[in-house]
């Protein structure tokens, strides 16, 4: 497994080989913000239920209109009021929300009506349908609105209430274990000594694995040593559905994650062709996916933001999508090209072109900080000015 697996195969390997690790249940509409919809949701019945006004106006028959004639008024009709069917030859005054009585076919807003001795006159001809919203114009009954796998939105929530939802279907929280190695790193708070340095993994993976909805079940830390190792992950194992690690997956000789599962379970990739994240390993330990992202802060960001996030999502029940990117010229050069796909941390300026940050190095945050999103520059390719590259913002992973 020496050889490196391109960025694409190793998506979908992560892909293939994740599937949903928690079960289901049922929940009030009103607290399911944020949860993932376990069944697809089939309207019941029309939004709206009926033809009706789209504003405050007149409802006629367009059969009967004639240039200057004089409507008499014959029902007024509010937004929930029952309507009576239209007298021929007549009109109804009606307001924004209103149902459409039967038998008229067009509104006309009050603005474009004369009022004489109270009743109304329409001097240009309507046409049929204007300003009626039909009946099942937003939703029809049996159409489904919202897919099992789908991440539920204050949208959402709107939209089911419209159907008169009160309770759905969705998957619990998707337990998470977080390791970190190593001996140099130390809790913030602590008093740093010599060849330590603070553990920003561990608190940067907790905020992206609770901010992307899931639930961080513990948060473990291990000294380089086999043993710490793997007592780490097995009491990881007994308690999450899924165990990510930071450091120790390189092939030092203080590197003991890469062993241990070997040990307890079965390694499915190791070491993939990107920039900066290339020491990353899958494995499956007696059931539960793991994922060993690289320890140099940076690449353990970038591994998140692309194999740990997807493979989160689809244990948590949801799609497997990508981040959606889109293309931007970038204003700088460079010819040197490397084997593998890079993700440079860029911004865009106000000339509308991409613009690397300084700092491209693999232990530097502080470029993530003061940029917008990665520029995805795939093996063996120049950067050329003004060509375009794919650009994937911060705030779509």
């Amino acid at each position: 497994m020496s050889t490196l697996l391109s960025f694409d195969d190793a998506l979908e390997e992560i892909k293939q080989k994740a599937s949903v690790r928690v079960a289901d249940h049922s929940i009030g509409l009103s607290n399911s913000i944020g949860r993932v919809l376990s069944q697809d949701i089939v309207a019941e019945i029309f939004v709206p239920p009926h033809d009706n006004s789209a504003m405050d106006g007149y409802a006629l028959t367009i059969e009967d209109w004639q240039a200057g004639k004089q409507f008499t008024v014959s029902q007024r009709i509010a937004a929930g009021q029952v309507t009576q069917p239209l007298t021929s030859g007549t009109c109804a005054r009606i307001f924004t929300g209103a149902s459409i009585p039967a038998g008229a076919n067009t509104v006309v807003m009050q603005e474009n009506v004369q009022l004489i001795n109270g009743k109304a006159i329409f001097d240009e001809q309507p046409k049929q349908g204007n300003n009626i919203r039909p009946k099942g114009q937003d939703i029809k009954a049996g159409q489904t609105v919202i897919k099992a796998g789908d991440k539920i939105t204050s949208m959402h929530i709107g939209l089911l209430s419209s159907l008169g939802i009160t309770d759905i279907s969705v998957y619990a929280p998707l337990r998470v274990g977080i390791l970190t190695t190593g001996d140099e790193l130390i809790p913030a708070g602590e008093q740093l000594q010599a060849g330590q340095i603070f553990n920003s993994n561990g608190p940067m993976l907790s905020a992206l694995v609770t901010q992307a909805g899931h639930e961080v079940t513990r948060c473990l830390h291990a000294k380089d040593t086999l043993e710490e190792t793997e007592t780490a992950l097995r009491t990881l194992m007994l308690s999450c559905d899924v165990v990510l690690s930071s450091g120790g997956v390189s092939v030092g000789e203080e590197d003991h994650v890469k062993g241990v599962l070997e040990k307890l379970g079965t390694v499915h990739l190791w070491k993939i062709a990107i920039k900066p994240g290339k020491p990353l390993v899958h494995a499956t330990l007696e059931g539960v996916p793991f994922l060993g992202l690289p320890g140099n802060p940076s690449s353990t960001l970038v591994t998140y933001h692309w194999f740990a996030r997807l493979l989160l999502s689809i244990c948590s029940g949801q799609k497997a999508e990508l981040p959606q990117s889109y293309l931007v010229d970038v204003g700088f050069n460079r010819s040197k090209t490397i084997q593998r796909d890079e993700f440079l941390r860029v911004s865009i300026g106000e000339d509308g072109l991409a613009y690397a940050h300084p700092q491209q190095s693999s232990g530097a945050l502080l470029a993530a900080c003061e940029s917008q999103g990665y520029l995805h520059i795939k093996a063996n390719t120049p950067i050329e000015y003004g060509c375009s590259y794919s650009f994937y913002p911060f705030s779509g992973f």
